[in-house]
């Protein structure tokens, strides 16, 4: 081997001299600058091949040794010539077994019922040494699907989570805008035309809900002043208040009435007062009661003591299957009257009540009543847990004892129930009165007068704000405004 060393000024020239020197197929084993020039150590490509193929004398140009052992025979143990023994007397021929074992020579390694012999175990060398192979991992194709699917869902389920967040914060931030800028409208609508804020301010004194004053307040025609715009107002509610015209469709039409409701709103005294004025139409012959207040501790007490004074019997029932019963046996009667047991609202009996009088066997029209003290909130939660299929009216109790029944005419105007009676005191039946819308919207707004100067005007922005946009209220687009 002859390493060659070059020098030059630059790198090109240096391996010009190295093509010129030792040819195109040089081998360049280092290029570095030294001194100022560039030194470039280059090999002659036969050199290169002759470190390649090892020398003749070398030990890796010698053959391979072979280091099979070659198996032995009985050939290799012959034994040798022994002197001949002295004489002895003639025996007996040896068995033939014996005489022909000589012509039976086999192998060693057949006498151990050896079927392969083993292979001899060769030395290791330079030539036959090979670099370790790592073992394959076993590959699971079942849990390699089983880590895909779950990293799948897990992604899937993070990206929902993050979605939801995000449509969270988007409607909050919708909500905030829509509060900033009703408000900010507000404003410049009160100073604009203060008539609306004069109509506002008189509806909510009344007991109305914020979402129906600003409904009917946006509505306002233009050019009026705020005792006209009060006037339209009246009017607009009157209209959109469902009542019945006469008590024809109860008292001769008949048929079957259940009085349903929370606890306490008079549920049976109201079922009195209605049981006397038909008992005053028709007999005591054509009417029956039936109660199934079983759980208040002489709950049907007071009911049996009105039917012994109009000389009505009562029932008493404790499920569907007697109520089955009963009205298939009252099926002749011109009218039944049922009063039901009271139960909050937000009590899951109420379903199975609503369940029970719809599937009882007969067309029973249940009539709700709705409690004049009550809040706007508590109403609305009363009329959506016994809406069920339908409700075929309501009545007002307790209007004696209410400070204002805006609250109630609300929750008729907006969830379009027949209000066919108003119950104003204890008295039977002296305190039972058909509904007169025009009276009712009236009072409404006479009896709240004073709350009305309670209200300030900075404050109007401020509620009309918490509102958002009421084209959303599904109970509003219903109202007719003329």
């Amino acid at each position: 081997m002859n390493v060659k060393k070059f020098t030059a000024a630059t790198s090109r020239e240096a391996l010009r001299k190295v093509r010129e020197a030792l040819g195109p197929d040089a081998v360049i084993l280092s290029n570095r600058p030294v001194d100022g020039v560039v030194e470039i150590l280059a090999l002659d490509n036969d050199d290169v091949a002759s470190l390649a193929s090892p020398a003749p004398e070398s030990e890796m140009a010698a053959p391979r040794p072979n280091l099979r052992i070659q198996e032995p025979t009985f050939d290799d143990f012959e034994p040798a010539p022994a002197p001949a023994p002295a004489p002895r007397p003639a025996a007996r021929p040896a068995p033939r077994a014996f005489q022909e074992a000589p012509a039976a020579r086999q192998p060693m390694h057949s006498l151990y019922d050896m079927d392969e012999p083993a292979a001899p175990a060769v030395a290791p060398t330079y030539a036959n040494r090979r670099a370790p192979q790592p073992e394959a991992p076993a590959f699971d194709m079942a849990a390699m699907t089983a880590m895909m699917s779950a990293a799948i869902a897990q992604a899937k389920e993070s990206a929902a989570a993050e979605m939801h967040g995000m449509m969270n914060e988007i409607r909050a931030m919708r909500g905030m805008m829509e509060s900033q800028l009703a408000e900010l409208s507000w404003g410049a609508t009160q100073q604009r035309e203060p008539q609306k804020a004069v109509v506002l301010r008189e509806m909510l004194a009344a007991g109305f809900s914020a979402s129906l004053s600003r409904y009917l307040v946006d509505k306002l025609p233009a050019g009026k002043d705020a005792a006209e715009s009060l006037r339209w107002v009246k009017t607009v509610l009157a209209r959109n208040i469902t009542t019945m015209a006469d008590e024809d469709a109860i008292l001769d039409r008949g048929g079957v009435f259940a009085l349903v409701g929370p606890t306490g709103v008079g549920k049976t005294t109201t079922t009195a007062k209605l049981a006397a004025r038909c008992v005053m139409r028709h007999g005591p012959e054509k009417l029956a009661l039936i109660t199934t207040d079983a759980y208040r501790i002489g709950g049907h007490e007071q009911l049996r003591i009105y039917g012994k004074i109009l000389g009505v019997m009562v029932h008493s029932v404790k499920d569907e299957a007697d109520l089955r019963i009963a009205l298939k046996e009252l099926r002749n009667k011109h009218t039944v009257l049922i009063d039901t047991i009271g139960m909050s609202q937000r009590d899951q009996m109420v379903t199975e009540q609503v369940a029970m009088l719809t599937e009882s066997g007969a067309d029973v029209k249940r009539l709700l009543c709705l409690n004049a003290t009550s809040t706007n909130e508590t109403l609305n939660e009363v009329v959506r847990a016994y809406q069920g299929t339908g409700l075929a009216g309501a009545i007002m109790t307790k209007m004696d004892e209410a400070a204002s029944i805006g609250n109630v005419l609300d929750v008729l105007v907006r969830q379009k129930l027949n209000l066919h009676y108003i119950s104003n005191g204890q008295r039977v039946p002296e305190d039972l009165h058909l509904a007169d819308r025009a009276m009712l919207v009236d009072r409404a707004f006479r009896t709240r007068r004073d709350a009305a100067a309670q209200i300030a005007d900075a404050d109007l922005p401020l509620m009309m704000a918490g509102l958002g946009n009421l084209n959303n209220d599904r109970s509003l687009r219903e109202v007719y405004v003329g």
